[in-house]
Parts: structure tokens; C-alpha cells; sequence
């Protein structure tokens, strides 16, 4: 495991049981650089939608066990949010969630000279999903897309 998925794993050991206490989900951490700082993120989420105060009670009580467990060695920004509207499909859970909402695809490398999929998540297992386009399936393997989200229209 590299420096960064540990320091995501044992954030997510000490973050599960906070978010559960508050009966809040945990839908990802991600430990990432950007602009020259390290920033921990923490996404939460809860049937409704997560408000300001829901995250300030999380990032607060967070605080504190990584300040007790001091194991991330360099500075960092610890931000705790909503995962929003285009949150990624990353877990079975979050598959799970989708099955019969329209997603949206993007794939490392080209299919017909496509790269962007949208259709509606019809199945997934550990290695794939398939999804429907325009009364076509189309299965895709989870190690080959860069990015699997809920589409969304404004």
C-alpha cells in the first residue's frame, strides 16, 4: 500500500465509528495534493442531504482523534463534506444505490472512439457494471474507467 491509500484506510478506521454515532454514511476519503498542500478529505453523506453543522460536528470530532493518533507526517487541510451531485461511484454501495438511475461513464481509453457513456446502471458485480444506451447494454470493466458518476441535468 502506498503512503496515501494508508493514511486513507486509518482515517477511514477512525472516521467510520464517528460517522456512524451521528447515523451519517461514510462515502469516501481521499488523501490528495493539490496547488502545492495536502488535503485529507473526508465525504459524508445522510438521507436528505448533509448540512454545514453535520460536517462541523464530524471534522471536529476527526480533529481531534488524528491530532491523539498523530500518523499523517506531513502538514495537511482536513476538509469534511457533502460529496455533492457528481459524487463518483467508487464502492458496491454506491452501485447499489444507482441501479436504474442514468450515470454517466468516462473510460481511460476510447470504445468505437467514445470515451463518455451515458445510460441508465442496469447491474454491477466486483469487476464490472453494465449499463443501458438507446435499448443497447454495454458492459464495462470498473478497472478500466477513470470516472463513474450520477448524470445530472441543470
Amino acid at each position: 500500500m502506498t503512503r496515501r491509500e494508508t493514511y486513507e484506510a486509518k482515517t477511514e478506521e477512525l472516521l467510520q465509528p464517528l460517522v456512524d454515532a451521528h447515523g451519517f454514511e461514510l462515502v469516501d476519503v481521499e488523501y490528495v495534493k493539490e496547488a502545492g498542500n495536502w488535503y485529507l478529505r473526508a465525504y459524508i453523506d445522510k438521507p436528505g442531504g448533509i448540512a454545514v453543522d453535520d460536517c462541523e460536528v464530524i471534522s471536529r470530532a476527526l480533529s481531534d482523534k488524528l491530532d491523539e493518533e498523530d500518523y499523517i507526517e506531513d502538514s495537511y487541510i482536513l476538509e469534511v463534506s457533502s460529496p455533492g451531485l457528481g459524487r463518483p461511484l467508487k464502492k458496491d454501495k454506491d452501485f447499489q444505490r444507482s441501479i436504474g438511475k442514468e450515470i454517466e461513464v468516462r473510460t481511460f481509453r476510447a470504445i468505437d472512439k467514445q470515451k463518455e457513456f451515458i445510460g441508465i446502471l442496469k447491474e454491477f458485480n466486483k469487476d464490472s457494471f453494465t449499463i443501458v444506451i438507446e435499448d443497447n447494454e454495454m458492459t464495462f470493466q470498473r478497472s478500466e474507467t477513470a470516472l463513474v458518476r450520477l448524470a445530472f441535468d441543470f
